[in-house]
């Protein structure tokens, strides 16, 4: 007869170091461990973000790059996420599909979370590298992240502080062309977006 798998007895098979970490710790743990595997020694770290994009240059870059699309005839989405990962702004574009909802906001989530630690700006150019990387599935894999073209990075001196993504124009090159006129519209004010008080 087959011992029943009691908490306890699950327990007892757990390696001790990792049984006071608890199930979270464990995830955070091979989440670390997979992002230092995955990113190469000359891969750019993080930086320390100490400013935060303000909600009206947010909305105003998020509603520039729907309207540039919507000239085209485009309907699309534009979102803008901190530098943490956390939408700021959600627009939903007149006739916009509501999968572009998601993929906007995927790619600038993208983009935040990933450009900095392997360096790029657009996530045009974070694509093309992960396509020639073995590793590129495994970050595929990842909650949210999206590997297309159409987000762009916002930077105050070198340091991002947001990313703007769009979703729904026909290819990732417009969606990312239209995330970068949004970024242009707030670009000469970003200058004075102040540092976080300690």
């Amino acid at each position: 007869m087959s011992r029943s798998a009691t908490p306890s007895r699950i327990a007892g098979d757990i390696p001790r170091r990792l049984r006071s970490v608890g199930f979270g710790g464990i995830v955070r743990m091979a989440a670390g461990s997979l992002a230092g595997a995955l990113a190469s020694p000359a891969a750019a770290q993080v930086q320390a973000h100490d400013r935060t994009l303000p909600l009206d240059l947010a909305v105003e870059a998020a509603r520039e790059a729907v309207r540039v699309c919507a000239t085209h005839d485009w309907p699309v989405s534009a979102a803008v996420v901190d530098a943490e990962g956390v939408v700021r702004v959600q627009l939903k574009g007149d006739r916009s599909t509501i999968h572009t909802r998601d993929s906007s906001f995927r790619k600038a989530y993208t983009q935040i979370t990933l450009g900095p630690v392997f360096g790029f700006d657009r996530l045009s150019e974070g694509v093309a590298a992960f396509r020639a990387n073995p590793n590129g599935p495994a970050l595929a894999s990842l909650p949210d992240v999206l590997l297309l073209a159409g987000a762009v990075a916002v930077k105050v001196d070198g340091e991002p502080i947001a990313a703007i993504g769009v979703g729904g124009a026909p290819g990732g090159d417009k969606d990312e062309a239209w995330a970068a006129a949004g970024l242009a519209k707030i670009a000469d004010q970003l200058t004075s977006v102040p540092r976080a008080r300690p």
